[in-house]
């Protein structure tokens, strides 16, 4: 049996680096601080619905848990815009046939922990607060939740993967020149929970992501297996009318749906029990570095890199860091003071560029995708993939590839450049499928691009 190592955390990331280092035949122990999710079930009211994607498929792949997944996976083709009197757009995500995948969180955390729990060589402790890492000595200082007993884990190695706020990363920071910057939107998000029908079934289309975009907020609903939607509330904490500091009645919550999402509360009968009873939570981002120390301790998932859900890619990017690893550990020989060297020094570059398509993409679901520029952009974007397979739309490279997303980020800037110069052509909102100078802007950006970022 290979040295042990302890995890620090068994949430998905955590959970899915046991099942791999499993696989390889380390001893691991995994300790985290909620209770066994498997008994006291997962809690829900502050909840944003995963949107499984190829970074995602990947790894669970590689855990052997893919089937599962699937099963429970529901595709979403497209987003289906809701504007203010109910009418309904729909923007495809990529070519006929790709989806990205709502999951349950708490249904795959629970997956990865029990196939976890298969293998021998695991053991999970839970209800369990981490209260210091000793990084030299690879020590881990605990105390139960539930009896104030505390108890000392010794390990060769540490991994934390306990989320955003993470035991782990703190005492890190506590290291010479370790940087570290956290930053949260002026927005908030509330859970609301849109029930199947009565006859079981949903009650809007389920392989669809839906978006309320309405400027300077938004709603989205992502569907379940069984009927539901999570639907999730985008909302400035202050500041003008839409606000939640405003929404302090059960009238001004009405009112406010009422003019806003007016179709929603069609699906959503118990608008004010939902709003009253989930909290309102905030959306933040987490840059640090370095993500190790030494060859002792290294931090990945949300405790390295947390980002704002609106890119879908914050599991894809966490079990993505999972993926990277286990391939490194054969690139390496299992020589962890490599492993952990070449990943810190290649993977916080794609941590940072996603926190930032991330950010960017909050503007693009709240203000864009209504707007006729933008609709038109994606448009053509499409049809040029579809006559040149080799460019690869923005978002299809995050979503629907494997590019690093550093690169992705750079050859979506690049990509800014082009639509903007078509879109300032004379009629192109008429005439862009038999424009010739829209291939003509084509090819003379093409011949601007690098080799290495021209076409993905």
């Amino acid at each position: 049996m290979k040295a042990p190592i302890l995890i620090i955390g068994a949430g998905l990331v955590g959970s899915l680096w046991a099942v791999l280092l499993a696989k390889r035949g380390y001893q691991v122990q995994v300790f985290e601080l909620r209770d066994d999710p498997r008994k006291a079930g997962f809690a829900c009211g502050r909840s944003i619905n995963l949107a499984m994607s190829h970074r995602g498929w990947k790894a669970v792949a590689k855990a052997g848990i893919e089937q599962q997944i699937q099963e429970q996976a529901i595709p979403m083709y497209g987003r289906l815009m809701h504007d203010t009197k109910g009418g309904l757009t729909h923007q495809p995500y990529g070519k006929e046939g790709q989806a990205i995948y709502s999951v349950s969180r708490g249904g795959l955390n629970i997956e990865l922990i029990n196939i976890a729990d298969q293998h021998p060589n695991v053991s999970f402790h839970f209800g369990q607060k981490c209260l210091n890492v000793d990084l030299d000595s690879t020590t881990a200082l605990f105390e139960s939740r539930h009896n104030g007993q505390q108890r000392q884990v010794k390990a060769e190695r540490i991994f934390g993967t306990d989320g955003a706020f993470s035991s782990v990363r703190r005492s890190l920071m506590k290291t010479p020149r370790f940087n570290y910057s956290q930053s949260f939107l002026s927005y908030g998000y509330k859970e609301l929970h849109i029930p199947p029908k009565s006859d079981g079934s949903h009650a809007l289309d389920k392989n669809a992501l839906h978006i309320w975009p309405r400027g300077q907020f938004m709603m989205i609903a992502l569907p379940n297996p069984d009927g539901s939607f999570t639907g999730t509330l985008f909302l400035p904490y202050e500041g003008g009318s839409s606000a939640f500091e405003q929404l302090n009645s059960d009238e001004a919550i009405l009112r406010f749906f009422q003019d806003q999402f007016p179709d929603s509360l069609q699906v959503i009968p118990n608008i004010l029990e939902e709003f009253h009873e989930n909290p309102t939570s905030s959306l933040v981002t987490i840059r640090c570095s370095p993500w190790r120390y030494q060859d002792k301790a290294l931090i990945i998932g949300d405790a390295s890199h947390a980002i704002v859900p609106f890119y879908g890619q914050g599991m894809n990017a966490g079990f993505e860091d999972c993926t990277i690893l286990d391939e490194m550990i054969d690139t390496f020989e299992g020589d962890w003071g490599k492993i952990f060297e070449a990943f810190n020094s290649s993977r916080i570059k794609d941590a940072n560029a996603i926190a930032d398509l991330a950010l960017r993409n909050f503007i693009e679901m709240r203000d864009k995708v209504a707007d006729p520029d933008f609709l038109l952009r994606k448009a053509i974007a499409a049809d040029l993939h579809e006559r040149h397979p080799q460019f690869l739309p923005l978002y299809s490279q995050v979503t629907f590839s494997h590019i690093p997303y550093s690169e992705a980020l750079q050859q979506g800037l690049a990509q800014d450049q082009l639509f903007e110069d078509i879109l300032r052509l004379p009629g192109i909102h008429e005439n862009w499928k038999s424009n010739p100078e829209v291939d003509q802007l084509f090819k003379a950006w093409l011949s601007k691009q690098p080799s290495s970022t021209a076409m993905a």
